[in-house]
């Protein structure tokens, strides 16, 4: 029997105009490295979706995506303040620190969210030429555990960030996602953060492959392609991303596809709080959920369905929702984890 995937957006499809694209760009031959029709009508549709002055380069994945990102933010000697679970700690396999060269400085979240308190404590020793010094603040929207930043709070961020000479980014994996939670557009959402460079996910939100680094602070692009190249995320067949986003970009497919998923996350949730067993243990904003089960339950579920134990001493799991979730397999995983 094929599983039904809760594991992860990742694990989806492609969504079938994405793929369109793809075959679309496949007629005959282009321009190599970024330098074709397709990237830059692509780079074209950021401008329009978060201001004249953004600044899109394309690669590969996440990683890449926010490694070249504190790459063009950082020098060695600086540090970047991230949650303690923020995704460049705990799922990136220490690719900041050996590629970036510069140090991490966690501070505790609550739902997934870091405060200008908790960042506070970290700027420590300043001008000191012994420790590390800070330089960029870097936060999920939405973050690793499904909820979503309001604007208040990003404000909150951004304006202690400029206050204290920090550059603040955004990993935006599931950008769309929180947009399509606060019902309002990408660039409200950065200006509201004072995003200085921006992680822009694709892969989770229908796309195959490919992410953008998006730098609403013009200065700190100015050498951003040969920092691509050295980080190994320079595509020469470049369109075949671009065209992925063009239709992502198209008719709203990028919200429609956040929105689907968020929704069946609301649904999945509404179905778990019925079940005494099962205990949600963070808002449902976006498309996670997060909750409590008897390590029975989880072992009989599993051998139906993927999904992830997030954590193993509380016995917690996270489940995913995606573009191409149907309601059915959600009410066949309520009606598993009732019996």
């Amino acid at each position: 029997m094929k599983k039904i995937n809760f594991a992860s957006d990742n694990y989806a499809g492609v969504h079938p105009e994405v793929m369109k694209a793809i075959l679309t760009a496949n007629d005959g031959p282009a321009v190599a490295y970024g330098g074709d029709d397709i990237t830059a009508a692509a780079i074209q549709q950021f401008k329009c979706h978060l201001g004249n002055h953004a600044e899109a380069f394309f690669v590969f994945n996440g990683t890449g995506a926010n490694v070249s990102a504190l790459c063009a933010m950082t020098q060695s000697h600086e540090s970047v303040i991230c949650a303690e679970k923020a995704h460049i700690q705990v799922d990136e396999c220490g690719a900041p620190e050996k590629i970036v060269g510069c140090k991490l400085l966690l501070v505790p979240a609550t739902q997934g969210k870091i405060t200008v308190e908790g960042v506070r404590t970290q700027l420590q020793r300043i001008g000191d030429q012994h420790y590390v010094q800070a330089r960029v603040i870097s936060i999920s929207q939405s973050t690793e555990y499904g909820t979503v930043y309001t604007l208040d709070e990003l404000r909150e961020l951004s304006d202690f960030a400029k206050a204290h000479g920090l550059y603040l980014h955004m990993d935006g994996a599931r950008l769309a996602n929180a947009a399509a939670s606060l019902t309002i557009n990408l660039k409200t959402i950065v200006e509201a953060a004072g995003v200085d460079v921006l992680s822009f996910g694709g892969t989770k939100n229908g796309m195959m492959m490919g992410e953008a680094v998006v730098f609403l602070n013009p200065l700190l692009a100015k050498s951003f392609l040969y920092t691509r190249k050295q980080n190994m995320q320079l595509a020469s067949k470049m369109r075949f991303i671009s065209a992925q986003f063009q239709a992502l970009f198209s008719n709203d497919l990028w919200l429609n596809n956040a929105r689907h998923a968020n929704t069946m996350a609301q649904h999945m949730a509404q179905g778990l709080r019925k079940i005494k067993s099962i205990q949600i243990t963070q808002p449902v904003d976006a498309n996670a959920i997060f909750a409590i089960m008897p390590t029975a339950l989880i072992e009989k579920l599993k051998t139906r369905y993927h999904f992830h134990v997030w954590d193993e001493r509380l016995s917690e799991v996270r489940l995913m929702t995606s573009f191409d979730t149907k309601v059915e397999e959600i009410a066949d995983f309520v009606s598993h984890a009732t019996q």
